[in-house]
Parts: structure tokens; sequence; C-alpha cells
């Protein structure tokens, strides 16, 4: 079996719904896992999907904030989600496939502007989150599954564009990336897009705030796909679709692509 995975923030799945449309179109991938869908399950536009052939689709959501959701050319099954540190916010979801292979979708927190969790919750929170995601997957080990999502976290000094210039701005910061570190190691998985494109470059998200982001191409690589160590070896064909930053009222983040014969 060979599928395509893909995992984009759409930050807002209603307003950007055409440009879900569109990438389904023009790319298909098999299975899209969206963040920031910032809708309550009932009003995402899932007809509009099931109408191009995703005719599967299992949802988070919430009024106008986070938000994550599934669509699926395959058939797939709701495997539950996990209420990260206790707060209701919809940040996480996970459906099975018939070949048994799990598929967790994260939307974690940002974490504000400040890195000091003394003077800002929101870092706090966000380190918060991946204690406890590293300790869930300490007690149970997960094995035949991929992770996706935006995981806010650039974690290599070529996931951003200025490595020493970022050292102190949250997403970028050592101990955001020992935390994701420790999460990644707990339940050993394997970094798919770092395996296919292990130098160079890499970006799938650059700032409203650039007046011409694409010369600027002051970017982070903050969306992820990971596999479990089993599987990782099946993985293959990673990109990030850059030219979806430039479509016409686009989202801030790139999709990410990867395939996997399981």
């Amino acid at each position: 079996m060979t599928f395509t995975v893909a995992t984009w923030n759409i930050n807002s799945v209603r307003l950007r719904a055409g440009l879900v449309e569109r990438l389904l179109t023009e790319e298909a991938p098999d299975i899209l896992c969206l963040q920031e869908c910032k809708s309550p399950v009932e009003k995402m536009p899932f007809d509009q999907f099931a109408a191009l052939g995703y005719t599967h689709a299992v949802a988070r959501g919430q009024k106008g904030y986070n938000g994550v959701a599934i669509l699926s050319k395959l058939p797939i099954e709701d495997a539950g989600h996990r209420d990260f540190v206790g707060k209701g916010d919809a940040r996480h979801v996970a459906v099975r496939l018939e070949n048994g292979v799990t598929i967790h979708n994260y939307y974690i927190p940002a974490g504000g502007d400040v890195p000091d969790r003394a003077v800002n919750d929101k870092f706090g929170h966000k380190l918060d989150f991946l204690t406890e995601m590293r300790d869930w997957f300490h007690g149970e080990a997960p094995a035949k599954s991929i992770l996706v999502g935006d995981l806010n976290i650039a974690p290599r000094e070529d996931d951003v564009w200025g490595h020493k210039e970022l050292l102190k701005v949250v997403s970028h910061t050592p101990i955001e990336v020992e935390h994701l570190g420790a999460a990644q190691d707990a339940g050993g998985w394997v970094d798919v897009t770092r395996q296919d494109i292990p130098e160079g470059r890499l970006y799938s998200w650059w700032s409203y705030r650039a007046k011409d982001w694409e010369a600027a191409d002051k970017g982070r690589r903050l969306d992820h796909v990971w596999a479990t160590s089993d599987i990782s070896n099946a993985a293959h064909g990673s990109r990030i679709l850059k030219a979806v930053r430039g479509w016409d009222g686009p989202s801030d983040h790139a999709p990410v692509f990867a395939t996997f014969d399981l």
C-alpha cells in the first residue's frame, strides 16, 4: 500500500476552503492533515472536500482558535485525541488506517513572543505541552505510527534563515529544541523530512509581516512529518510546496508532503 500524507497549517479552514480544494485538486495527497482550523467541527466545510473524493474526515474543533482535522480518500477510523495540559484545546487528533498505521495530527502551542515562562504563560504552556508529549511516549511507546503537524519549533540550524539571530526568538530557542528533541527521542520518532532531505536550508513558514516574503526568504521549518522507527524506512518523496505560500490569500505556512510504502 502506497499513500501520500500532507500536513498544512491552514489558518482558518473556512476562510481558506478554496485553497484546500486547490491543493487537493492539484496535488491529490491521499491524506491531508490540517491545523489551526479555527472552527467548530460541525462548521468545517467537509462536504466541499468530499466532492473531491475526500469522503472520510475526523476532526476536533473550537470556535475561532486551534482545531485539527484529517481528510482522507482512504478509510480511516477515529483513534481519539489527547487533551494536553488539560486546557480543553483542540490541538491533537489521531486516526487509524486499515493497514494498522496510526496518524497523529498535532498543533503545538506557538508560545507567545517572550521565551521566558516566568513572564509569559504561553511559553510555559508550550513547554508543558512538550513535556506531556514526552511522558506519553515514554508510557505508551508508539509503533507503526506517523506524526505530523505544526510543531511550532524549527530544531536545526538550517531549519531557520539565521541561527544566531533566532537563538532568543520563540520557535528556535535552545530550551524549545531540547524539549522537542526529548519528545522525539521518547517515541523513537524519525524526522522523515530530514531523512529524505538531510542537507540544506528548508522552511515551511514565512511571516505575514515580511513585505516581500519570497525575496527575503526569512523562513523557518515549523511543520513536520515524523514516523516511528519501525516504518520510517518506508518513507520517501518528502517535499515542501513553497509556491503555495504565494497563492492568493494564503496561509503563512506551506504544506509538507511525504509518501509511505506500507
